[in-house]
């Protein structure tokens, strides 16, 4: 990662919402964060917390309607992704926007060769020859460990295993070397000898190619092993964001530390029982105007009720540049209510 390098993708004040027959579903509330050049930065949530919606509308993938983003801007090199017209973003994704989605199988077309869907952004966006995006394919198939690549390469996904169904996703997302590689959780559908494989594969992409990565993901233990930044998203909005070591070993907000304990854990002769969240995520029909996670917490009172906590940086960095938190509970947010 290159620390004090200006980002590579600079996100402020996102805001999507879906329209429901049955109101507006307030989907992304004011997502603002930055990645920098080959940094990894972990997303993590459970179900319905806003991280995939988050980064889906950056390449506005999501269909509108019912989908529609009210405000913020994405720069993405001193471009707002936002603002651009669906020509350029045509252009930007895939060739500086990589995406793997979470299931290969249902993200690749079964009727068409393997070849054909990782040669297809090479013609498209890199203006190569048949001949030339067959080479390259080939290189990215063994880069990402499939062997046999070009006899493979005349294959079709049902030819595959899930893992390498991943990889071959994996290719694709890095045959134009995009400056951002998004994965939303690509590897929650594979075993867990293949999900190791599959994450080492990705330090080692990201050790050789240098680009900047999102992860999104409800492990957080993938997460410990291997983010540089952790960002934990729950209703809608970010609530933490802190260096992965520092979100570990000093969790700051109740649901980051509710999140952490529900790792299980095997301690002497006997295991501890299997800690849960109580509660049901918010629904979120309106926009934010307290907590969203009040009703979860153990450190509830009434600041909890009357506003949503803004974030607030709590080791002396702005906000989004090392350790923050949202959360009325937090000594700094207490002290600023005693001084009102």
């Amino acid at each position: 990662m290159a620390d004090g390098a200006a980002p590579v993708l600079d996100v402020r004040g996102l805001k999507t919402v879906f329209r429901t027959r049955g109101g507006e579903i307030h989907a992304v509330n004011d997502v603002s964060f930055t990645l920098r050049p080959g940094e990894l930065l972990g997303v993590v949530g459970e179900s319905g917390s806003g991280k995939s919606v988050t980064m889906m509308s950056l390449l506005r993938l999501l269909p509108a309607p019912p989908a529609d983003i009210r405000g913020g801007t994405a720069m993405l090199n001193g471009r707002d992704l936002l603002a651009m017209t669906d020509a350029e973003l045509r252009a930007t994704r895939g060739a500086r926007v990589g995406f793997v989605f979470q299931d290969p199988m249902t993200s690749l077309n079964p009727v068409f060769t393997l070849g054909n869907q990782i040669m297809e952004p090479l013609i498209t966006h890199k203006g190569m020859t048949k001949r030339q995006a067959e080479t390259r394919a080939v290189e990215l198939l063994d880069l990402v460990g499939i062997p046999d690549a070009r006899r493979r390469l005349y294959q079709y996904p049902h030819q595959f295993s899930g893992g390498m169904r991943q990889r071959v996703m994996i290719a694709i997302a890095l045959a134009c070397d995009p400056d951002v590689l998004i994965a939303d959780e690509p590897t929650t559908a594979l075993d867990v000898t293949i999900q190791a494989q599959i994450l080492e594969l990705v330090k080692e992409l990201r050790q050789k190619l240098g680009m900047a990565i999102i992860w999104i993901t409800h492990d957080l233990g993938v997460i410990a092993g291997i983010a540089d930044r952790v960002m934990v998203m729950y209703g809608g909005q970010v609530v933490e964001q802190a260096p992965v070591k520092e979100l570990f070993a000093n969790p700051q907000h109740p649901y980051t530390r509710a999140l952490l304990q529900t790792i299980p854990r095997i301690s002497g002769e006997r295991s501890e029982r299997l800690k849960v969240i109580e509660g049901q995520p918010p629904i979120l029909t309106g926009p934010l105007t307290a907590c969203p996670f009040r009703a979860r917490c153990e450190y509830r009172h009434d600041a909890c009720d009357a506003a949503n906590p803004p974030r607030r940086a709590i080791d002396g960095r702005m906000v989004g540049e090392g350790h923050d938190v949202a959360c009325h509970w937090h000594a700094p947010a207490k002290a600023e209510m005693a001084n009102a």
